[in-house]
C-alpha cells in the first residue's frame, strides 16, 4: 500500500507543481517519491528475504511447502521493489498528463512481454508458479524501464508550460477535459 500511496501523492504533487509553473519542484517531487519507494522496497524486500525460511510456516507445516514459499519470497521481494518503482513512475506520468503514454507502455509491457514470458516459462519450460511470477517480473521491469526513460528524458520546463497553456487557454471546463 505504501507504493500505491506514493503513486497517488506524486501524481497530485507533480500536477499541482506543473500547473503552478514550478517545473523544478515537480521534478524534485518525482525524485523524492522514487527515492522513498526504493527505500521502502529495499526494507520490505530485506524482511522477506531474511524471513524466507520461516515465513512458510505461517501457512503450512509441510517442509516442501515451506521450502517453496521461501524460494518464491526471493522473487516476490524483487517484484515488490520493481512494482514500487513502476507504481511511482506511473503516478508521475498521470500527474504530467501522459495517460496515453502510460497506457501504451502498460499494454506493451504486460501483453507483449509479460504474458508471453509467463506462458513460455511456466508451460514450455515447466517452471510452474516460478515461471508465472518471472513473467510478471519481466513485465514490471519493462514497464518501469520504459517509464524511467520517459521520465528521465522529460523537459520539465516544457511540461510546466503545457500545463499553464491547458489552464489558461481553455474556454470552458468541458474544453479542459479534452
Amino acid at each position: 500500500m505504501i507504493p500505491l500511496g506514493l503513486s497517488a501523492a506524486v501524481s497530485t504533487r507533480a500536477s499541482n507543481e506543473l500547473g503552478a509553473g514550478r517545473a523544478r519542484a515537480a521534478s524534485l517531487a518525482v525524485c523524492v517519491a522514487v527515492f522513498m519507494v526504493a527505500t521502502e522496497g529495499i526494507l520490505a524486500g530485506t524482511v522477506m528475504i531474511l524471513g524466507r525460511k520461516v515465513w512458510g510456516y505461517l501457512y503450512s507445516k509441510d517442509d516442501q511447502v515451506v521450502k517453496y514459499v521461501g524460494e518464491m519470497l526471493l522473487m516476490i521481494a524483487f517484484s515488490h521493489f520493481i512494482d514500487g518503482i513502476q507504481s511511482v513512475l506511473t503516478g508521475a506520468a498521470r500527474g504530467c498528463g501522459w495517460q496515453k503514454i502510460g497506457a501504451v507502455i502498460n499494454l506493451g509491457a504486460y501483453y507483449l512481454m509479460g504474458i508471453p514470458s509467463s506462458i513460455i516459462l511456466a508451460f514450455v519450460f515447466h517452471l510452474g508458479g516460478k515461471g508465472l511470477w518471472t513473467g510478471l517480473i519481466v513485465a514490471l521491469f519493462v514497464q518501469a524501464s520504459c517509464l524511467a526513460i520517459v521520465t528521465l528524458s522529460t523537459n520539465w520546463e516544457q511540461e510546466a508550460k503545457k500545463a499553464a497553456d491547458r489552464v489558461y487557454n481553455t474556454a470552458s471546463p468541458a474544453d479542459a477535459l479534452s
